[in-house]
């Protein structure tokens, strides 16, 4: 997936979930923050971050804050980016060979999980977590307590009932990981039912992204340890 019309800046502060204020163009901004998670290990005073330009000149925010330089990784914080680049990905036919039918947003009985799949005669829901938060390699989720998260995963189990593959595919929205964690000291709950769903069959896959400032890519499988 590919943004348009990329500027550096560096972020000042964030005032609330929403926005965020950044040094960029000579002077400060105030712009809209992709992603309404805590990400405070990210944005760190004097980082540095990246904007796209917004297409509309009528909006009360002129950027969309989509990526922030953490040390040497570059992460992509857009929290719509994870099932962008996974639907580009799916059509690849890189996990699925044999895809027929790829749908978005399908409902399912009380649910609505990302995707949905149809690959020779399996028929696959295919649920999409992002992950920005990286401690020493290694990538974890969430980042805050999520019962929603929990929500969707029992949800998944439950499908398996009438023949349905699940699938829960965490797109790390970075390079240089070693491998992928629940984040059991943020939320064990998310983690104690991962690990169950995983022994009750539903597939748990992560893989790592190609980010650039103005870009971001699903490219290869990441080791999950639960």
């Amino acid at each position: 997936m590919k943004y348009h019309n990329i500027i550096e800046g560096t972020f000042i502060s964030r005032p609330n979930r929403f926005i965020a204020n950044v040094e960029a163009a000579g002077q400060v901004q105030v712009c809209h923050v992709k992603n309404t998670g805590r990400c405070r290990e990210l944005l760190v005073p004097g980082c540095r971050v990246y904007l796209e330009t917004a297409d509309n000149p009528n909006r009360k925010t002129k950027y969309d804050l989509i990526a922030v330089k953490k040390g040497n990784l570059l992460i992509n914080m857009d929290s719509q980016a994870p099932n962008k680049a996974a639907g580009e990905w799916l059509e690849k036919r890189i996990l699925y060979p044999d895809l027929k039918i790829l749908k978005p947003e399908v409902k399912y009985d009380n649910s609505r999980f990302d995707f949905y799949i149809e690959a020779g005669e399996r028929k696959i829901f295919l649920e999409v977590k992002g992950v920005t938060l990286e401690e020493g390699g290694i990538a974890r989720f969430p980042d805050a307590p999520t019962e929603r998260g929990v929500k969707h995963i029992r949800e998944l189990m439950a499908c398996m009932k009438e023949g349905y593959e699940p699938v829960i595919l965490f797109v790390v929205q970075m390079k240089g990981i070693r491998r992928f964690m629940p984040n059991d000291e943020t939320h064990k709950a998310f983690g104690d039912t991962l690990r169950e769903a995983r022994e009750k069959g539903v597939r748990i896959l992560a893989y790592d992204c190609l980010v650039t400032e103005d870009s971001m890519e699903i490219r290869d499988p990441v080791p999950v340890v639960l």
